[in-house]
């Protein structure tokens, strides 16, 4: 078969805007499913027992349904039960954060846990509050811990963007979808959105990856 990237040259404009959303969308997901699987995992860990078993019917839920189902409810069927309509990239954001705070926040339970209850019991000697133990000695090296599976997250809120194309989020694989159906070239755009998505994902886990090397040593206890 011929190749042809003409058309990844004539739209590269196109294909530009649609790869600054998938970053975008990418980005704010990945902080806002952290700071809300931080803020579960300390309900599930230090809040009331009601509470917790709540948080714990809502991981388990999150992780047992797919993220495309996720997406699809919360843009088509949640305007129709709340009376509020999402805009596609926040009909996404609302979905991604919500599904993967769900597994942040049992890698920031597991990372919390991980930590020695004797050094709790020095700081309570040391006249410190739960919450100043919390900050100053579990979470800095509980952190560390996490730093791979934070990778993982990462990756994760990256990869999932794509599936945001169902609800018409103008990122990159929904721009290469219509690319291909314009151009009859799907080999050489899909091809070109997987170079594309590897070159974003590998220098993040190679990052992640040579951070935790060098830090690993200021998690252990």
């Amino acid at each position: 078969m011929d190749v042809d990237f003409s058309p990844l040259i004539d739209n590269w404009r196109f294909f530009a805007s649609g790869f600054g959303v998938t970053v975008a969308l990418s980005v704010i997901s990945a902080i806002t499913s952290l700071l809300a699987g931080l803020v579960i995992a300390l309900l599930r860990l230090y809040g009331p027992r009601w509470l917790s078993r709540l948080l714990v019917f809502y991981v388990d839920t999150m992780r047992a349904i797919p993220i495309l189902v996720v997406l699809v409810w919360i843009y088509f069927a949640f305007p129709i039960l709340a009376g509020v309509t999402f805009p596609p990239f926040w009909a996404a954001l609302v979905g991604l954060t919500l599904h993967i705070a769900a597994y942040a926040s049992e890698i920031i339970r597991a990372g919390i846990e991980s930590i020695r209850p004797g050094q709790t019991r020095a700081g309570l000697a040391l006249g410190m509050s739960r919450a100043q133990i919390l900050r100053k000695i579990i979470l800095p090296q509980a952190t560390i811990r996490m730093l791979p599976a934070f990778g993982s997250v990462l990756t994760m809120a990256i990869k999932d963007t794509a599936i945001a194309t169902v609800i018409a989020v103008p990122e990159l694989m929904h721009r290469a979808e219509t690319v291909a159906g314009q151009s009859y070239r799907p080999v050489e755009v899909f091809t070109a959105v997987m170079v594309l998505y590897f070159l974003l994902l590998f220098p993040v886990t190679r990052v992640v990856d040579r951070a935790y090397h060098k830090l690993a040593h200021l998690g252990r206890s």
